[in-house]
């Protein structure tokens, strides 16, 4: 080893943790933000580190406690970026945990805040449809994932719903060429039958029902469940005497409001699916845990 290399090879070993030590050394704690800690509620909701922007927040966060989670950040050296150029705090204060959850998801996806890791919605996002015994990848742009049976899973791209099947054949002896996944000649043994990681669908020791059968057991467990109301729904959610209303259709969190009533002026917005809004409601809305309300389709009025 050359005495040059040498020397580079050391000033980088040495680089690593003094860049770490420095990130530490510049924490301190922001004192400039204790004014607005005093009000800062126990309950549920989403709050916001603000800086010199009164339009674009720098963090969005959400929490069962407000103030619990919002003082962990400000002892976290790791966040002292975020805190250094925090001007100060502010909060939206739900009657629950699942509020929380729906109304962070919105607004990161609104407002894109330089400090939260980007919620985006997703063009690509696809499924696996099983069609005459055979999955296919269908897209979100072109089906309604809300109302279309026999869905396997949401992903981000064809790649990864693909990756998904690779891996369940894998695990299962699925066959590759009856699920498109490879190409052989009809009737011939598939290469990975020969390597005993095909249980021979492809060439009659086994039969195609008995791998279609192991092929839905292997699905069942990512299923997209279709919406399974008319029209939209309201699901109540009380905490410590505040109670909302959260209109829900099609998976898509439409809002929330303080009376049943008000559920009116949010049904006049467009309800495609969502998948972020699918993951934060599907089981709650079918679990029985909070009680459903059924609301009529304002249109059909």
């Amino acid at each position: 080893m050359s005495e040059q290399y040498m020397e580079h090879y050391v000033s980088r070993r040495q680089s690593a943790p003094r860049l770490e030590f420095e990130a530490a050394a510049i924490y301190e704690y922001p004192e400039h933000l204790r004014p607005w800690l005093e009000a800062l509620p126990k309950q549920p909701g989403v709050y916001f580190f603000h800086g010199e922007s009164d339009t674009m927040p720098l963090y969005i966060g959400k929490s069962v406690n407000i103030r619990s989670r919002v003082l962990s950040h400000l002892r976290t050296p790791d966040e002292a970026a975020m805190l250094r150029q925090s001007r100060r705090i502010t909060w939206i204060q739900t009657a629950g945990e699942l509020g929380a959850l729906l109304l962070e998801a919105r607004l990161i996806k609104e407002q894109q805040p330089l400090f939260n890791k980007r919620l985006r919605r997703n063009r690509q996002l696809c499924s696996l449809q099983i069609n005459a015994g055979k999955p296919q990848v269908v897209y979100a742009r072109e089906v309604d994932f809300s109302r279309e049976p026999n869905l396997y899973g949401l992903f981000a791209n064809k790649r990864a719903a693909l990756q998904t099947l690779q891996t369940l054949a894998d695990e299962l002896q699925l066959c590759y060429t009856l699920l498109g996944l490879e190409a052989t000649t009809r009737g011939r043994a598939c290469f990975r039958s020969a390597l005993k990681r095909c249980a021979g669908a492809c060439c009659g020791k086994e039969s195609i029902d008995a791998h279609h059968a192991r092929l839905l057991a292997g699905l069942a467990s990512i299923s997209v469940n279709c919406w399974p109301w008319e029209s939209a729904v309201a699901l109540k959610e009380s905490r410590e005497g505040m109670t909302h209303y959260h209109i829900i259709h099609n998976w898509l969190w439409l809002g929330a409001v303080d009376r049943i009533d008000d559920a009116a002026s949010l049904l006049r917005a467009p309800a495609g699916f969502d998948q972020d809004g699918y993951k934060i409601l599907c089981k709650p809305l079918l679990t029985g845990e909070y009680e459903i309300i059924p609301l009529s389709d304002p249109a059909a009025t």
